[in-house]
């Protein structure tokens, strides 16, 4: 049995914040899931994927983000308590059905996860998503640890319900994947079958429905501040006129600080965890009392305007503050000992910050850059491309995925990347607008999440480049989940269909569509250049299974190779792929057996003929 499905009202158990928002759904009874994976949100998705399996939840992984919302919007309104999760800029696809969908509003009730990543440990941006709730007249919630991530999402079902609303719980990294003790609650039945019931008038957002649902929406947001004077979620703690407004994990920052400054007696924290709306009467009996007041979040200044324009309508002339150059950066992740510094600046109060040890004496660190794995077929692929384009003025629009680190040397194959899907639509602007060679990369799962209508506008447009799609039989970047073509056999799970990119491919008009198999390297090069050669759309299928996921499937038929005593150094191998299996052992290139998994890319490019197969060890 699952461990979030045990049925111990009390028990502790040591979970991950994605692992205690599972639970608090499954809690909450929650009888449909939909996302589409994106860090920091996918253990989430992982874990009510594994439950599916032992349970009667309905879990799918979407094509997309905008899809797995209009999943969701369908079956909340049809009475089931649903789940819809993604990461920060997943609710950027979401967006458009998210607007109308407040309007429309909901049955059962519907919670939509937006997993923010300040810092940018695997995102292109760190937008801050709490600006969707106001732009769409949506509530909010913000946990401040791993057991209120658990507490929060089973409120939210209940608000969502209790307003009729979708209702967005957003996180950040730090709570998504941090670790701690949380006390399991009472697992509530599923209601698993719905009903719909038809109301046009009030469910088909036309003009004349739309003008009546915005007055709705206005009414239920008038309701949710309301409660958000009351919610257990916004609190007051501490005596004294220096005032905290502070949500999410920079509550447990500022609590540390006030300890560690020895300022309890004269500081107060307004805890905000239903952020939006924000309570303005809470808020002004705060302010009331402080001589000044600092706003402590990560990310925008969301509440800190907010805090202002309340204590100007109440015509409070307390200072107020948050981020400023010598305070808060918009930029990046906190930490408690930058909001313990910035507190004592703020407030006048003496900081002794922690002897830093004298590390004169030891050697720099050397930099490790993300690479592709050993053995990845991306590599091969992007070898292949290079040679097949060498002596052209090219551009590589690359997208989003493990493949996008083929921007970095040795292989340098990424010149532009935006967000998912991208990579086909730029690649028809670079082409119209420059007259360059434009190649194009993107891999599977992002295909079908968001590079098809790219595809239709080029072969509708008779733009001019070739798209290499990399099909590595995953999602990989995010913890290998399926997507439309991945075989669902794989996963032990059956009554799955399954899409060929290839069909699809040429279903659209492509007229050259070839498909190689990378880690054959002169026909890959012979099958790309054709594609070049192309005047039109081409498109080239690179297939190859995801090394790790092979390994994970015990596919992987994994045999060493070596470097003889053939080798003249000239370093090909590492120049050309930089594969992370190569090492120097004083001026000698050498594989690491239990690294290389045997693709036998570098035997064929290396021109001594000097890597061969170990023949009396096996690798791994």
């Amino acid at each position: 049995m699952h461990k979030l499905l045990t049925d111990s009202p009390g028990e502790k158990m040591l979970l991950l914040g994605n692992e205690a928002i599972a639970r608090g759904a499954i809690e909450a009874g929650v009888a449909f899931a939909t996302t589409y994976p994106g860090t920091p949100s996918s253990e989430i998705s992982l874990n009510l994927f594994q439950i599916s399996n032992e349970s009667d939840l309905y879990f799918e992984y979407s094509t997309n983000e905008k899809v797995a919302l209009e999943v969701a919007a369908a079956a909340a309104n049809s009475g089931v308590r649903t789940f819809c999760m993604m990461k920060h800029v997943g609710m950027n696809v979401a967006a458009d059905p998210l607007m109308t969908l407040a309007y429309v509003g909901v049955k059962a009730g519907l919670v939509i996860l937006t997993a923010d990543d300040p810092f940018m440990f695997s995102s292109q941006n760190e937008q801050d998503n709490r600006y969707y709730g106001k732009l769409s007249g949506v509530p909010i919630l913000e946990p401040s640890s791993v057991e209120e991530a658990r507490e929060m999402t089973i409120a939210a079902f209940e608000l969502s319900e209790q307003l009729g609303e979708p209702v967005i719980l957003r996180t950040t990294t730090r709570i998504n994947h941090s670790s701690a003790f949380v006390a399991l609650g009472t697992i509530q039945p599923r209601n698993t079958k719905g009903d719909f019931t038809k109301d046009p008038f009030n469910l088909v957002a036309v003009p004349a429905v739309s003008r009546r649902l915005h007055v709705r929406l206005l009414e239920n947001w008038a309701k949710a501040r309301s409660i958000a004077e009351t919610s257990v979620f916004n609190f007051i703690e501490g005596e004294g006129s220096w005032g905290i407004v502070c949500s999410g994990v920079s509550y447990n920052y500022v609590s540390d600080a006030i300890h560690e400054l020895g300022i309890q007696n004269k500081t107060r924290i307004l805890r905000l965890g239903l952020t939006h709306p924000t309570p303005p009467g809470r808020v002004k009996d705060f302010l009331t009392g402080c001589e000044k007041v600092l706003v402590v979040e990560e990310g925008e200044p969301f509440l800190e305007e907010t805090v202002m324009a309340f204590a100007q309508k109440a015509g409070l002339t307390v200072p107020i503050a948050g981020k400023d150059k010598t305070l808060f950066s918009r930029l990046y992740e906190f930490d408690p000992t930058m909001v313990r510094q910035v507190i004592a600046t703020y407030f006048g109060v003496d900081d002794t910050p922690s002897q830093v040890p004298d590390l004169s004496d030891i050697p720099e660190i050397p930099q490790r850059p993300p690479n592709l794995c050993a053995g990845c077929s991306h590599r091969a692929t992007y070898y292949a491309v290079k040679k097949a384009a060498e002596g052209m003025e090219t551009i590589f629009p690359t997208d989003i995925g493990c493949y996008t680190l083929g921007f970095l040397p040795p292989l340098s194959m990424g010149d532009f990347v935006i967000c998912m899907g991208s990579s086909v639509s730029t690649s028809c602007g670079f082409s119209k607008a420059t007259g360059k060679q434009v190649i194009g990369f993107i891999g599977d799962s992002t295909f079908f999440h968001s590079g098809l209508t790219g595809l239709v506008n080029a072969v509708y447009n008779n733009h001019n480049f070739t798209l290499v799609i990399l099909d590595n039989g995953t999602t990989a970047m995010t913890g290998h989940q399926p997507h439309p073509g991945v075989d669902m056999a794989n996963f032990n799970r059956s009554g799955y269909g399954r899409v060929s990119i290839e069909a699809v491919v040429r279903a659209i008009g492509v007229e050259h569509v070839s498909i190689i198999k990378p880690y054959k390297v002169k026909k890959s090069i012979e099958a790309v250049k054709a594609a070049i050669e192309h005047k039109g759309v081409s498109v080239v299928i690179s297939q190859e299974m995801c090394t790790l996921y092979a390994r994970s499937l015990k596919k992987l038929n994994v045999r060493a190779f070596q470097v003889t005593d053939k080798c003249k150094n000239h370093r090909d191998c590492i120049n050309e792929i930089g594969c992370p299996a190569f090492f120097l052992e004083g001026e000698r290139v050498q594989i690491d057996p239990n690294a290389c998994v045997g693709c036998a890319v570098c035997a064929q490019i290396c021109p001594e003929n000097a890597i061969t197969p170990v023949k009396d060890k096996k690798a791994g």
